[in-house]
């Protein structure tokens, strides 16, 4: 261990590279050093679900940044190494291999990690989980012509897998507990033209069932549902939601719920250590309540902010939530937080195309989310956002009449 305190980073994913590169920007001089328990560099993972499965995309495309940026910079990054402890009071950070780090400022980008399966079988050979690079690769090993695939779980994830296995020439089930696709994300007007999509491709859905044992005896051959129902299948995708990675600043005495708990500029309990990414449930200053996210947007925004405000900055976290997911020909965009809306306003859209705006009891805009083609959709989502941004509580009549000019009607509403 040096005398000089280091900016040090636990965990090498989005939220942690994008973290480092702002640390030199910002113009810190002094040592940066990175820890991932990954083997792969800090990189993105929306190609994982999507463009890695077809090989249109090679893992090396996913890096947040090329091999020279990290010598070039002075980052000490190291992979495949765990982070075991921390000393808040010396400012000391124990790793697996017994050596340690001092540290002027702490970030925890820990992430999350897949939610299990607890049923019987669930360890068998061909049950895979989507999270880091080397999963998505020996998930494409499997996607080949004729393969069937059950995928457990109607999220995301798990849908885009989904469309992208059709199109490698797959059979593919979904099963999903709820009694629709993505329960908590979309709202039913959204949920209802997917499924159809999905329908129309080929998918099977076994809506309400759950995987009640996977089959088979050294690897799997199928799974067999609540209802007694068996599904022959060549492989199995867990997509059941993920648990953010919180051991390490649990066992050190930070605040924990649902993540690691920070303010809105992303400091912990502890002045001297940030969070930031996955894990990071933060207190968002839109919505008056603590989120914790799971998005490239967030990963992207955090790393940056918890960056700067390590360096002494007091920039808060404050911009709305925005997700997308492709999944065929179509895109789901989310803008703030739908769920927090009581009323939901219905704006059509050309070739099908709908955005659905979601309004507090108060009528203030709190959500929107779209369904349709990228461009159609990612226009009025995006006003949808600036007004989120903005506090603003339009009309809603406005809000559903295609020929309402909405960037007019944000305009006229924050005059």
């Amino acid at each position: 261990m040096t005398d000089e305190r280091a900016m040090v980073i636990v965990g090498a994913g989005h939220a942690g590279g994008r973290a480092a590169h702002a640390l030199r920007e910002a113009g810190w001089a002094g040592p940066i050093i990175m820890l991932g328990t990954d083997t792969h560099a800090p990189h993105e993972r929306p190609p994982l679900s999507k463009e890695m499965l077809i090989g249109t995309k090679a893992a090396a495309d996913c890096a947040l940044f090329d091999a020279d940026f990290y010598r070039a910079n002075a980052i000490d990054l190291r992979l495949d190494t765990t982070a075991e402890s921390i000393d808040r009071e010396n400012r000391i950070l124990t790793l697996g291999d017994g050596s340690q780090v001092a540290y002027q400022r702490l970030l925890l980008a820990t992430g999350a990690e897949p939610r299990r399966l607890p049923v019987p079988g669930a360890t068998l050979d061909g049950v895979h989980y989507l999270r880091e690079i080397d999963d998505s690769l020996a998930l494409a090993a499997g996607l080949k012509p004729g393969a069937h695939i059950v995928i457990i779980g109607g999220g995301f994830i798990g849908l885009e897998v989904a469309a992208n296995a059709l199109a490698l020439g797959c059979e593919v089930t979904v099963v999903e507990t709820g009694e629709r696709l993505l329960m908590r994300a979309v709202p039913p007007q959204i949920e209802a033209r997917m499924r159809d999509r999905h329908g129309e491709a080929g998918v099977t859905l076994r809506l309400g069932r759950q995987a009640a044992e996977i089959l088979g005896d050294d690897r799997v051959t199928g799974v067999r549902l609540d209802d007694g129902s068996e599904i022959a299948c060549d492989l199995v995708l867990v997509s059941i939601g993920a648990i953010p990675r919180i051991g390490l600043a649990e066992a050190a005495g930070l605040a924990v719920d649902n993540g690691i708990v920070a303010g809105p500029t992303l400091q912990t309990s502890d002045p001297n250590i940030f969070a930031a990414g996955d894990v990071c449930a933060f207190d968002h200053p839109l919505y008056g309540a603590r989120i914790r996210l799971e998005s490239w947007k967030n990963a992207e925004e955090q790393g940056p902010i918890a960056a700067r405000n390590m360096l002494g900055g007091s920039e808060e976290c404050a911009t709305a939530p925005w997700m997308w997911s492709d999944q065929y020909d179509m895109t789901i965009q989310i803008a703030g937080l739908p769920d927090r809306g009581v009323n939901a306003v219905e704006r059509p859209l050309d070739d099908g195309a709908v955005v659905v705006f979601h309004l507090a009891d108060d009528g203030r805009l709190v959500g929107a989310s779209g369904y349709g083609a990228s461009g159609t959709i990612g226009r009025v989502i995006r006003i949808g956002q600036m007004m989120i941004e903005r506090g603003l509580y339009p009309d809603p009549a406005a809000l559903a009449d295609p020929a309402v000019n909405l960037k007019a009607l944000m305009r006229q509403q924050a005059a």
